[in-house]
């Protein structure tokens, strides 16, 4: 099992509210930019605007799941 990163499609998720004369963009309760101007935004690290589409890059589990198995002298795992 290994951690890699991958870019995740979140254009469905993202919302945009007015406030202090802009438009702020949120993935459910956290801020995550500001539209600057007609496609273009400014977003926090971890977050990309590419072909009218918004994205996330997130750590993401890859690989076969270790289990769980009842051995005498390896502490369950084998």
């Amino acid at each position: 099992m290994s951690i890699q990163k991958q870019r995740l499609d979140i254009t469905d998720r993202v919302v945009g509210k007015f406030g202090d004369g802009q438009l702020n963009l949120y993935l459910e309760k956290e801020k995550i930019g500001q539209m600057v101007t007609e496609n273009q935004y400014n977003l926090k690290q971890g977050f990309e605007f590419d072909q009218n589409r918004f994205y996330q890059y997130a750590d993401v589990l890859t690989g076969e799941d270790q289990k769980y198995v009842d051995c005498d002298d390896e502490n369950g795992w084998c």
